[in-house]
């Protein structure tokens, strides 16, 4: 459907579909679309003292150096008679990449994209070379996820750089990439990798007819994507997973996953996933199995107190005080007996006050923003303390959700435990702890309904698979992993040979014991 305010611009582009023979032509309608565009460059030059050509790039887009060298100086010097078979003129240039256009869409597109466009006289076509130059930021450690232990290289804001990182994991010629431009004015390069036998086939077409079928004006970031093609847009859980780190991405393009990679963001976009995979990291499978398991329950333990902890305090303290021990309640009674707030709104209070720090010491430049949140923190709980507003208890419990919050290794699945743990304190603080298995069965039932393309959200729980279970709940060790998940990786089932069990042979054995 196209935008009513656009229809004329539409007119415009459909006046000349294909390339015409007359250059002037086709140079008057391309300078007609780059109107008021001096970044844009139209240098006309003579083939052989004779023969007209314009070449066509973007300043600060295209390698300039190298159009002067290879392309103006062979071209300008190159016999006319040379040039009567077109098809063969790219062939002499010496540019590795060597395109031709038949559109005018084609030539804007090249264009854009920094490919320079060479438009000849008396032809209908163009040529399109891979010189493409611009900034790009260099390969760093991603900042948004920290590496204890595996390769530090993050991706960066250019397609063909994450790419090539993603080649450079995997190597097999499996490894398959469609692409395609999204975006009415950025025109925006998307790229979807698999690797071709573990991925679904009716997964991949239902991909590609999601993303063909986003029409925007832009695509600025991979987020724009993920909310185009996701299945249940209104649920707070993320139903895609996104990340800066190569490795991760290899990872669950060898699950049978496929990568979305946006240009002009680091962050891909990996799918279908699962609600366990937002709380597995890398390090998890580089350390020894027994050390990733101990910290993958730590987590799951983190996630239960970030969501559930004030909660619980704030129902026990309301309607439950039986439950706490006497000494322990008369010490929070004590605490409790100046503050003119019911613990409900007292929790409110310093939950609100800790989101807004937290989100200060996000958006204020990194020298600054960790201390403002540490000592805005520590200096607002302790105030508020002494001025009666809220308890001791109370600010202890708001700091150990914030820390087990931090636990989570992803970003969005920690937003959208902060955002749940608000209702659910509605909930305690009316119908006590009633209202908080009401919460949990609200949310557990929801879960259960969501899919990532088709994959149930909490597999390989909910449906059970026994034999998966083994790199959910714990972290087993790698010679036990001997198949993929079966909703993702049934293509090609096993992922390594039997008898990888590092115990020792009966040979070597009987010489331990004879030493």
């Amino acid at each position: 459907m196209d935008f009513p305010q656009e229809k004329e611009v539409e007119k415009k582009r459909n006046v000349q579909d294909t390339l015409s023979k007359n250059l002037q032509e086709n140079t008057t309608f391309l300078q007609s679309i780059y109107n008021n565009c001096p970044d844009v460059i139209f240098r006309t030059f003579l083939i052989g003292n004779s023969l007209r050509a314009v070449l066509i790039y973007i300043e600060g887009l295209s390698n300039v150096e190298e159009i002067d060298k290879n392309v103006l100086s062979l071209l300008i010097n190159l016999e006319v008679g040379m040039v009567l078979d077109f098809s063969t003129l790219g062939e002499k240039l010496p540019v590795s990449k060597v395109k031709q256009v038949v559109k005018i869409q084609e030539v804007i597109e090249q264009i854009s994209v920094g490919n320079p466009v060479v438009l000849i006289d008396q032809q209908s076509h163009g040529l399109s070379m891979g010189l493409a130059k611009f900034e790009k930021r260099s390969i760093e450690e991603p900042s948004a996820e920290s590496v204890v232990r595996g390769p530090r290289d993050g991706f960066t804001e250019t397609l063909s750089v994450n790419t090539a990182m993603l080649r450079r994991k995997l190597k097999s010629p499996n490894l398959k990439m469609n692409t395609m431009s999204i975006g009415r004015y950025s025109q925006t390069q998307v790229a979807v990798m698999y690797i071709d036998g573990l991925v679904d086939q009716t997964l991949l077409e239902e991909v590609n007819n999601r993303l063909s079928r986003i029409d925007v004006d832009g695509v600025l970031e991979s987020g724009y994507i993920e909310g185009f093609i996701e299945d249940y847009p209104y649920s707070p859980f993320p139903q895609m997973l996104n990340t800066e780190r190569p490795d991760v991405a290899a990872a669950h393009l060898l699950e049978g996953r496929f990568v979305i990679l946006v240009d002009g963001t680091p962050f891909v976009i990996i799918a279908p996933i699962t609600f366990y995979s937002f709380y597995q990291a890398a390090e998890d499978y580089y350390q020894r199995f027994l050390m990733g398991t101990l910290i993958r329950w730590l987590r799951y333990l983190f996630l239960l107190i970030a969501l559930l902890l004030p909660s619980t305090y704030v129902a026990i303290l309301t309607f439950h005080q039986e439950m706490v021990p006497t000494i322990l309640l008369l010490s929070v009674a004590k605490s409790r007996e100046e503050i003119p707030f019911p613990a409900l709104v007292e929790a409110l209070i310093m939950e609100i006050t800790f989101e807004a720090l937290r989100e200060a010491g996000l958006r204020l430049p990194k020298q600054v923003g960790s201390a403002v949140s540490i000592v805005g923190a520590l200096v607002i709980g302790q105030a508020a303390v002494s001025a009666g507003l809220v308890s001791a208890p109370m600010v202890m419990v708001v700091a150990i959700t914030g820390i087990a919050s931090f636990s989570i290794p992803r970003y969005n699945a920690a937003i959208a435990i902060r955002m749940l743990r608000f209702p659910i304190m509605f909930m305690a603080g009316t119908l006590g702890l009633l209202g908080i298995m009401l919460s949990l069965i609200t949310i557990i039932i929801h879960l259960s309904t969501i899919r990532s393309f088709g994959v149930p959200y909490l597999s390989p729980m909910a449906p059970m698979k026994g034999k998966e279970m083994k790199d959910v709940l714990m972290r087993a060790p790698w010679w036990s992993l001997k198949t993929r998940p079966r909703l993702t990786g049934n293509q090609n089932t096993y992922r390594q040979a039997n008898g990888q069990n590092p115990s020792p042979t009966r040979e070597t054995k009987q010489e331990m014991n004879k030493t």
